[in-house]
């Protein structure tokens, strides 16, 4: 997540600077054909050119808004986690007597939240994170998941044999709270829980399991590619034929100018067209940055953050000393 107060100018022209270049180069091939080559005939009526980017602009306002809807979502499903992992906490230091076992149980939760972060940032075939341009933004930041291996982390929390044996699951946060839910079935047997209570605190092991399949819904199920595909080629498709539709009005110009422009303002089609075409590819590559809000781009939910502050407070709720260093942004932008 980027938390400054807006993206710099540089910084958003090194993003999109592979879509400049080849945008100018949609520019110049009809300008040259049109002037040095005096191929007239390659200009296209305006009105066909319009039409078509009136339909492109709904296609990507429509993209963006539903792309911002997955990240929103997403930032709502997770900020209810943290909420719901704070009254976890609570819970368990004020209704299990045995100091251990609730610390335990906590702790538990912790691997839990560890566990689905690393799931939600596992790579998807449809994910952008391998694009040349988001490689090379990259640079600006880590990602947590990527940097640690998860048996690392989840070690910090959990016995060796419970984390032997959640590394042999599948989905390892679904085994965990299976884990809780056992641990709090015993717990109750053995009379350390009372069994209202037990139903207070499995109501919140199911809220986080909820959690769990809304992240997991909007990490395995993309925005459809039949709309990213058909405005992927409404954008190309609009940008090629801006510079064609342009060609006849600028060379008109020459008509109403005079000095030293008169006879030149033909090659002014290739700035303009490359700065109108400029404004839908952007919006496009905005839009497709906020389709997988977990994937690890500049733009995600800070998913890893929200989890080391969620830590931080439960563990000074236990009256720990020795907390981990809160995570700092890295170039305004927080994971």
């Amino acid at each position: 997540m980027y938390i400054g107060k807006s993206y710099k100018l540089s910084e958003f022209l090194l993003w999109t600077r592979k879509s400049i270049l080849w945008l100018l180069i949609a520019g110049i091939v009809p300008t040259v054909l049109y002037e040095v080559f005096d191929i007239k005939w390659i200009s296209i009526p305006w009105a066909v050119v319009a039409l078509l980017g009136t339909a492109t602009a709904f296609v990507v306002g429509f993209k963006n808004q539903q792309t911002y809807n997955r990240t929103w979502e997403a930032r709502k499903v997770w900020g209810a986690a943290m909420s719901a992992s704070r009254a976890w906490a609570m819970m368990c230091r004020d209704f299990i007597d045995d100091r251990t076992m609730s610390k335990e149980v906590i702790y538990r939760h912790f691997a839990w939240l560890t566990a689905l972060r690393y799931q939600l940032r596992a790579d998807k075939a449809w994910e952008t994170t391998g694009k040349s341009y988001n490689r090379e933004y990259a640079q600006y930041y880590t990602v947590p998941e990527k940097e640690t291996p998860i048996e690392t982390e989840l070690s910090k929390y959990l016995s060796k044999e419970e984390l032997e044996t959640v590394l042999s699951k599948h989905n390892m946060a679904t085994q965990l709270l299976s884990n809780q839910s056992e641990v709090l079935t015993n717990l109750t047997n053995k009379g350390t829980i009372e069994t209202f209570r037990f139903l207070e605190m499995h109501g919140v092991l199911r809220e986080f399991s909820s959690h769990q399949g809304k992240s997991e819904r909007i990490k395995n199920f993309p925005y459809p590619r039949q709309y990213a595909t058909i405005n992927t080629f409404f954008v190309r498709l609009f940008c090629i034929l801006l510079p064609f539709a342009m060609l006849k009005d600028f060379n008109e110009l020459n008509n109403v100018v005079n000095g030293a422009l008169k006879g030149y303002m033909i090659w002014f089609v290739i700035p303009f067209s490359a700065l109108i075409s400029w404004v839908y590819t952007s919006l496009d590559q905005v839009g497709e940055s906020t389709e997988n809000p977990f994937e690890g781009n500049a733009n995600d939910v800070p998913i890893s953050q929200m989890s080391r502050v969620a830590e931080i407070d439960i563990r000074e709720m236990l009256g720990e000393a020795d907390l981990p260093p809160a995570l700092k942004p890295q170039n305004d932008i927080v994971l």
